[in-house]
């Protein structure tokens, strides 16, 4: 009995290693072999360090933005929901991994039955002499705990003999022990459909623990962004603030030049729309700034203290500035939302495999051993041991197209996952070129910018001068302070552009993670 289950077993073993699955290649040619340089592009920087080496610590140099980003990664929601999910992923895994093993079982029973027909009645014999009717009487014991006497009346020429049932006067308790271990309907992965299950939950695990560093890079450069942002805000209101003081003061002397005849009203009101402005723009930015609070508060999961938010920008570098330009596209293959739709793909490529499986036959074995005896103290001893192996094989012959729907349901799965992937790394490609295009101009806009409101706040001192000399008139001196004012506000938006793309720039290539 056991040889043929022996020989299954060897013949299951060999065939254990098939793999129906598709042979995973890493898909090429979504992008150009190397990112774009020259021209708008900055030049290559041959001392560059490697972006993706640099800790976000040893890139953003600011300790307050610093501490900020220590509350986000230790608060923010979206992060423990990333990490929630991995958990997940990993218990699905040790789930399916299950399958890979027999489940054994072990258990045991004690059945204690009344019967009152357990006692073996006795025998009686009788005999009768010559013709006619003889009787006989007897006397029989039962093996059971009562005790029966029986009557035979045999009929006959001669000798007659009879024989007698005796009646019970008692019942009897029947025990019943056993013992059991075994195995049931354990499925021999000849195929590989349970091994590619488990791949794809593999696979589902590595992509969300991916997926959560993508999170986790995309929060820093997020909170990074905000709080430069709040930066920027903050010294646009510092700046409509100070312009509205000298707004107020060109105010003031225009109504007086006009109250003592010298001046005309229509001076004081174009003097006027330039200090409502102002005050209109200090209202917007207020708002602003306690909106920027908000988006802060969100990003990092709790309250952030107000000597940790930004006063405006500062003269001291706020993000490191040593970012290669002359970087090989693979260095995007390393990015964690690439990385996460590669698992992806190579999970449904499992898929295939384990929908492929499910057009061979499937084998399972359920196996039993066990002891069994009429007395607990006999459970173990001699003659008392069971067993039970039954193997099956199943084939099915017709099932409405069902396998046939699922192994082309897979198959457009690994397509759909195959588009993804390489969506993914020319998305990724875009993002790091445009951040390069702009890092490439960006230096020389600021330079720019910071020369055209120098420029005119002096043209601005100057026209008020001549003004007050009577050289120029007052609208040459409104329209050039209307130009400084917004001059310097747009110096600021440029600031903010370079601090962002630095940002964008580090976490497009993927740093951000140590």
């Amino acid at each position: 009995m056991t040889k043929p289950i022996l020989a299954l077993l060897a013949g299951a073993t060999m065939l254990a290693g098939c793999n129906l699955a598709p042979k995973y290649a890493r898909p090429q040619g979504a992008v150009p072999v190397a990112l774009p340089e020259g021209g708008t592009y900055p030049r290559a920087a041959t001392d560059a360090p490697d972006v993706t080496a640099i800790g976000w610590r040893d890139f953003f140099l600011n300790p307050q933005l610093r501490q900020v980003i220590e509350t986000g990664l230790a608060n923010n929601r979206d992060l423990r929901v990333a990490a929630g999910n991995v958990l997940q992923a990993r218990a699905q895994l040790r789930t399916q991994r299950a399958a890979l093993l027999p489940t054994a079982t072990v258990s045991g029973s004690a059945t204690y039955t009344n019967n009152i027909g357990a006692g073996v009645a006795g025998a009686g014999a009788g005999a009768g002499a010559g013709a006619g009717t003889g009787t006989g009487a007897g006397t029989g014991t039962g093996t059971g705990t009562g005790t029966g006497t029986g009557a035979g009346t045999g009929t006959g020429a001669g000798t007659g003999t009879t024989t007698a049932a005796g009646a019970l006067t008692g019942s009897g308790d029947l025990e019943i022990y056993s013992l059991n271990a075994g195995i049931s309907a354990y499925e021999v992965d000849l195929f590989g459909r349970i091994r590619n299950l488990t791949r794809v939950a593999q696979e589902q695990v590595f992509a969300s623990e991916e997926a959560q560093r993508s999170v986790r890079v995309s929060l820093i450069a997020e909170i990074a962004t905000a709080w430069l942002t709040m930066a920027s805000d903050q010294e646009q209101l510092r700046l409509s603030r100070q312009t509205l003081g000298a707004f107020q003061e060109t105010f003031r002397l225009t109504s007086e030049q006009f109250r003592i005849g010298v001046g005309s009203e229509l001076e004081v009101r174009q003097a006027e729309t330039n200090l409502q402005a102002a005050r209109s723009d200090i209202a917007a930015l207020e708002t602003r700034v306690a909106q920027d609070q908000n988006a802060l508060n969100l990003l990092a999961g709790t309250t952030v203290t107000a000597d940790l938010l930004p006063a405006g920008f500062g003269t001291e570098a706020v993000t490191r500035d040593a970012l290669p330009a002359n970087l090989s596209s693979d260095v995007l293959l390393r990015r964690p939302d690439v990385l996460q739709a590669e698992h992806q793909l190579i999970a449904q490529n499992a898929n295939i495999g384990a929908a492929r499986a499910a057009f061979f036959p499937t084998i399972s074995l359920t196996g039993l051993v066990g002891t069994l005896s009429t007395a607990l103290s006999g459970l173990f001893g001699d003659g008392s041991f069971t067993y039970q192996a039954s193997p099956s094989i199943g084939l099915p012959i017709f099932d409405g197209g069902r396998r046939s729907g699922n192994l082309a349901y897979a198959r457009a799965s690994q397509q759909v996952a195959l588009a993804t992937y390489e969506r993914s790394i020319q998305v990724a490609f875009r993002e790091v070129a445009d951040a390069l295009a702009q890092r490439g101009r960006i230096g020389e806009q600021v330079g720019a910018q910071s020369q055209r409101a120098n420029a005119a706040q002096v043209a601005a001192r100057l026209s008020e001068a001549r003004f007050r000399a009577g050289v120029d008139s007052f609208f040459t001196t409104l329209d050039a302070q209307r130009t400084a004012y917004a001059a310097q506000q747009q110096l600021v938006t440029t600031r903010l552009t370079q601090a962002s793309n630095l940002v964008e720039l580090y976490r497009s290539l993927g740093g951000g993670l140590n």
